[in-house]
């Protein structure tokens, strides 16, 4: 079967946009993030050589989870004007490079994602999903991986690939429990509140010993530090309700396993619109040659 890349949209967007400086075009339009998203893409293809990739977009409104907790994802900033303005110039110019993109009014991007990799790695296909979220270890076992972009403090390390053994070295707790481990200690990027004081090591071990989230509400009398057992006892209604927040939605629709063509004509036509004339060349070069396509 083959290889599918599912891109989690915002995340590289966001990772381009801080990576490159403040690119304009003549007439001041910003293109730095159009620059290292379309570059971003090329190195991609060319190091995991996919079938296919889908690009996944948030419209925003995580509907299921604001009806559970309305402070969820409250804290983030707006988005900086600048990406702003470059977000459907990068979804013209993912399209015009033959690569599918995929949104959907009120349900997170990240769901849509998880249940595509699902769905195709049920039908036998390989997955690699590219994203620095954490919700996506969940979804790691034999057929779905993750390719975590290069840290922005150390960028030599380049692409990372992170496999089910290397879930377990970066949080201590094996897939099928990462969805309880973020319910224990909490995620700050969505606004989701751990209990207070409780670190990963800790959440790792009340995993290790009682299997689930279920188990450590369970035994919330035995657990050690002692000072943790009466917020664990006081909080179970909290804990259950973050389990839900960090908990993938894996029913939704998918699109059909196919492969889309560049439209190469739009794709150079879009590149010169925005003055990126390096990005155009290339473009040319790996564009123009019929045995690729």
């Amino acid at each position: 079967m083959a290889k599918w890349l599912l891109v989690d949209g915002f995340n590289l967007a966001y990772r381009c946009f801080h990576a490159l400086p403040e690119l304009t075009r003549g007439d001041g339009f910003p293109t730095g993030a159009l620059h290292g998203w379309v570059k971003s893409l090329w190195k991609l293809a060319d190091l995991e050589k996919p079938e296919a990739t889908l690009v996944f977009f948030d419209l925003g409104g995580a509907q299921d989870r604001l009806a559970l907790h309305p402070e969820y994802k409250a804290q983030r900033a707006e988005m900086p004007e600048a990406l702003r303005q470059q977000i459907e110039p990068l979804k013209q110019l993912t399209r015009a490079m033959g690569l599918v993109g995929i949104e959907q009014d009120g349900v997170e991007s990240d769901d849509l994602l998880a249940a595509q990799a699902v769905a195709l790695a049920r039908a036998g296909h390989d997955v690699i999903i590219v994203s620095s979220d954490k919700d996506f270890a969940q979804l790691v076992d034999d057929r779905i991986k993750i390719l975590l972009p290069p840290p922005s403090a150390n960028p030599k390390l380049g692409w990372r690939t992170l496999d089910a053994n290397g879930v377990r070295e970066k949080f201590g707790v094996p897939p099928e429990q990462i969805a309880d481990y973020l319910a224990l200690v909490g995620d700050t990027s969505d606004n989701i509140p751990g209990i207070a004081g409780v670190g990963p090591k800790t959440a790792a071990k009340w995993l290790a010993e009682w299997g689930n989230l279920e188990g450590v509400i369970a035994h919330a009398a035995e657990l050690n530090p002692e000072r943790f057992r009466p917020a664990v006892s006081a909080e179970a209604g909290k804990l259950r309700m973050n389990r839900q927040l960090t908990t993938l939605n894996l029913s939704l629709p998918t699109v059909p396993a196919e492969k889309t063509a560049p439209a190469v004509g739009e794709l150079l036509r879009l590149l010169e619109s925005f003055e990126m004339k390096g990005t155009l060349a290339e473009a040319r070069s790996r564009y123009t040659q019929p045995e690729l396509f």
